[in-house]
């Protein structure tokens, strides 16, 4: 299947969210059909699913590359949906910054500096991840499901152990 424009053109400043099987990677469109992203020095667009690389690095380079050999195979759209809480800077001040950037080796974080962070950060000043606000929410809800059942597993034992103390009281 071929990536999806979905009919509308990048324009500079843009975030593009790619969908690599169970992440997402993050560019922004600086224009002329050129993205700036972050990513580890040896991804390639064909990063997927199994690509677990990118959680055990530290470094990330800063690319400018074309669109379509970011993309790759995969599907694509332009995701600007932080706009509805946060102001985004100017689209000359982004693709200056983002431009500014290319060719840097930069810290990366899978937790606190992917490229989600980064595109933030360039786009509207705040170094923001949904994906991982969202794995954090999962993992929250989880720890609290868990502490409930051994909640209940815990209240379940003692009532019964109350139960078999009277049982044994009044033989």
């Amino acid at each position: 299947m071929a990536p999806t424009l979905y009919d509308v053109k990048p324009e500079p400043g843009d975030l593009i969210e790619i969908y690599r099987g169970s992440y997402q990677h993050w560019a922004v469109y600086v224009g002329d059909g050129f993205v700036v992203h972050m990513a580890p020095p040896f991804e390639g667009p064909d990063a997927g699913s199994s690509s677990m690389m990118s959680v055990l690095t530290e470094k990330a380079m800063v690319k400018r590359e074309e669109l379509w050999d970011v993309v790759g195979t995969h599907k694509w759209k332009i995701n600007n949906s932080l706009d509805e809480e946060y102001k985004p800077r100017p689209p000359r001040d982004i693709v200056a910054e983002a431009c500014a950037l290319v060719g840097q080796e930069l810290p990366y974080c899978i937790f606190r500096g992917n490229c989600e962070h980064f595109v933030n950060e360039l786009r509207y000043g705040k170094a923001e991840s949904r994906q991982v606000r969202k794995a954090g929410e999962a993992v929250m809800v989880a720890g609290v499901a868990a502490a409930v059942g051994l909640g209940f597993v815990a209240l379940a034992g003692a009532l019964f152990g109350a139960f078999n103390k009277k049982d044994k009281n009044n033989q």
